[in-house]
């Protein structure tokens, strides 16, 4: 049985990845810092596939977290497939209010945390020649009024990405980068409502996910925006 390591994968786009994969026949591992959101959403993957979810607390801006997280799924089912590095935050602000806590924060979830997931599973993916995703934004191509910290992070995230595919090409790991626009997710403090209907929703980034994974192995769609068809 394939593999999947989702972190922040508890809700919003990273549950939406979680469930579609689950629907596709994966394992999935998803990790997030809430023990009980995490506990709710393996429940609710595991009554679409039986045993097919576990959850596992960890924090993305701690190595050694990452690297437990790792741990427990080789230990829970031998191998590593697809990795998804989905966790990231948001702090909107001028760069006058900006306080150094939440620059820190942002880069070391939205950048740094993305590296040491990748980091941690490279072992296991090089033996799987597997898969990494790593969820970006539109806002790592377009800037904004207020996104300093937020678009420094995932413009270093989408080139990052693609430095890497360009590492790990020569070992067989496939390498890309989503970069999607409006979603409706519990994202900065928003919570989804049906005003949302416009937007992307998290299952349309999980299909866009399992179509990715199911293309030829010739073929690799290195850097992928989304958006929504019908802006409001």
């Amino acid at each position: 049985m394939k593999t999947a390591l989702i972190t922040g994968g508890s809700k919003g786009i990273g549950f939406g990845i979680a469930v579609e994969l689950v629907q596709d026949g994966y394992a999935v591992a998803i990790t997030g810092r809430e023990p009980n959101q995490l506990k709710l959403s393996v429940d609710e993957l595991n009554t679409l596939k039986p045993d097919h979810a576990i959850g596992i607390k960890a924090d993305v801006r701690d190595f050694a977290d990452q690297q437990e997280a790792v741990n427990q799924v080789l230990q829970k089912w031998g191998n590593l497939d697809v990795l998804i590095a989905n966790a990231g935050i948001g702090h909107f602000s001028s760069i006058e209010n900006l306080s150094d806590e939440q620059w820190h924060e942002t880069i070391d979830t939205n950048l740094t945390g993305v590296y040491y997931s990748i980091k941690a599973c490279l072992p296991a993916l090089k033996k799987s020649k597997g898969y990494i995703i790593t969820i970006a934004s539109l806002a790592g191509t377009n800037f904004f009024a207020n996104g300093s910290a937020y678009n420094a992070s995932k413009f270093g995230l989408v080139g990052f990405t693609q430095a890497v595919m360009l590492d790990l090409r020569p070992f067989g790991i496939k390498v890309s980068t989503i970069m999607p626009g409006s979603v409706a997710t519990y994202f900065n403090q928003h919570t989804p409502s049906p005003e949302d209907a416009w937007k992307i929703q998290p299952e349309d980034i999980g299909q866009l996910v399992v179509d990715m994974l199911h293309m030829n192995p010739r073929t690799l769609p290195s850097k992928i925006e989304v958006r929504p068809s019908m802006p409001k």
